[in-house]
């Protein structure tokens, strides 16, 4: 052999790598552990024992709760009348006072009393614009003195834009306009045939023709039907 001295430092060399594996087999595979650790985890995320479960379908929330059956309707104290019964039908959730849903139904009643005397017209918007919500199933059972707004309530118009069959021709009156109330009617093809704004803050009527194929309202809070159009 030419060079006696690299061989001899090959046979070290080897023997020193040979007592390194028989160290790291005895120690029990600590290091073969730390190395098979990442690899294990090169998999999905959450696939691991560790990883929370994935998350299964959400459920769809129900639109409404369940309602007390009309049977068991019943006041903790007292009786309903027909009519009150009536009105609670389908519309006191479970787990609520059926007296409190009447009272909230009363109280419709009572700020339709209290509009109407001071003003017939401002009664009718309010119901018109939902500002007084639930106000036909109020006065259907609870006081149907107030019939006639609801009627009425039926062929106005609160603020917004309106098309189609949702159209009826005929003359109209705005209710407690802003100063920046502002309408626009249009007929085929977006041609306009009537508009124009009350920036005085004065009630101002209109015509809806049968040529009408939109109407557009703005800060006008609600229009009413008049005259036969009522």
């Amino acid at each position: 052999m030419r060079y006696p001295f690299l061989a001899g430092a090959a046979v070290v060399v080897m023997t020193a790598a040979l007592a390194a594996c028989g160290s790291s087999s005895s120690d029990g595979g600590k290091e073969q552990a730390a190395v098979a650790g990442p690899a294990a985890s090169s998999g999905p995320a959450g696939a691991g024992p560790g990883s929370p479960a994935p998350a299964g379908p959400k459920a769809s929330p129900t639109s409404e709760p369940p309602k007390i059956p009309s049977a068991e309707l019943t006041p903790v104290t007292g009786t309903f009348s027909k009519k009150q019964k009536e009105y609670l039908v389908d519309r006191v959730p479970k787990g609520m006072d059926p007296a409190a849903v009447l009272q909230t139904g009363q109280e419709t009643c009572d700020r339709l009393t209290y509009l109407v005397k001071v003003d017939r017209d401002t009664a009718v918007g309010a119901i018109v614009t939902g500002e007084i919500a639930d106000a036909k199933p109020a006065v259907e059972h609870l006081c149907v003195q107030h019939k006639d707004l609801v009627e009425r309530a039926s062929a106005g118009y609160a603020d917004g834009t309106y098309e189609g069959k949702q159209l009826r021709a005929g003359r109209y009156r705005d209710v407690t306009p802003t100063t920046t109330c502002s309408w626009q009617i249009t007929g085929a093809n977006g041609k306009d045939l009537a508009s124009g704004s009350s920036d005085d803050g004065k009630r101002t009527a209109i015509t809806i023709p049968q040529a009408a194929r939109a109407f557009t309202s703005t800060g006008c809070y609600a229009w009413l039907p008049e005259g036969d159009n009522e």
